[in-house]
């Protein structure tokens, strides 16, 4: 889907774009978002600068609804700065390109993009029967994630641990690492970290005598209420209904 308010620069993108994809148009975020619930397309390319709703807002709408998060988005806009492209980033966009651009670079871009959201289908959402041999190559994006856990769990305790301290872990720049982990697990860093800890919080919400507090602590939240609100958004059930009603299940089993 192609989102432009101006008519020229968007005729001029759909003429060469119609000979490679099936092309959806919207001339603000308004009709963008309307047209996206409707015909469910595979990729977005938005402008930035648009009237009715621009392309910030935009994408924060898509990566924020659960029918959309996973749609790769591609950010354009004349700004150039990099806390500009970052505004961008954060809000969970694929990639950002500043005009005037080479269109051959947006295709190349685009088809990368829908290349890695089939693989990561593939690689992370799609149940697999069989448990590969211990002697298969770790993949490269299976070591990236693995690493990125591991600088997280090593830093799991202090909730002061940022995406800028991830990044340099990482040896990587948080631009870099904005595209790097999007495409993987559908999720930001922030929201990578975020649901990391939420995730070890559960077996101890679990098996330990500690209190929602001092889980929220260990799991590196520094403020019990965040824990909570967060757990229920990732789980859809408060931690405190989460540790009673699985201890009650557990009594009930041994009874």
């Amino acid at each position: 889907m192609l989102v432009e308010d101006n008519e020229d620069f968007l005729f001029y993108l759909k003429d060469n774009l119609r000979e490679y994809y099936q092309v959806i148009e919207a001339a603000n975020g308004k009709d963008g978002w309307r047209k996206i619930l409707s015909s469910h397309p595979d990729l977005v390319v938005s402008d930035v600068s648009m009237p009715e709703m621009n392309g910030i807002d935009l994408c924060k709408k898509i990566k924020s609804d659960k029918r959309t998060a996973h749609l790769p988005v591609i950010l354009l806009t004349a700004l150039t700065t990099d806390d500009q492209q970052l505004i961008g980033l954060e809000t969970g966009a694929n990639d950002y390109m500043t005009k005037p651009f080479n269109f051959e670079i947006l295709l190349s871009k685009i088809i990368n993009l829908l290349q890695q959201q089939a693989l990561s289908k593939r690689t992370y959402q799609k149940q697999v029967d069989f448990q590969p041999p211990e002697t298969e190559v770790e993949s490269v994006d299976d070591k990236f994630i693995r690493q990125l856990s591991l600088h997280i769990e090593k830093h799991l305790s202090d909730s002061s641990y940022s995406v800028d301290q991830l990044s340099i872990d990482m040896n990587m720049s948080r631009v870099g690492l904005y595209k790097k982990i999007l495409p993987l697990t559908g999720k930001s860093p922030i929201e990578y970290i975020r649901s990391y800890r939420l995730q070890k919080a559960k077996p101890l919400l679990l098996k330990s005598q500690m209190t929602i507090a001092e889980v929220a602590y260990e799991v590196g939240f520094s403020n019990p209420k965040h824990f909570s609100r967060y757990f229920k958004q990732e789980f859809n059930i408060l931690p405190s209904v989460y540790a009673l009603a699985k201890s009650d299940e557990i009594t009930s089993r041994s009874l």
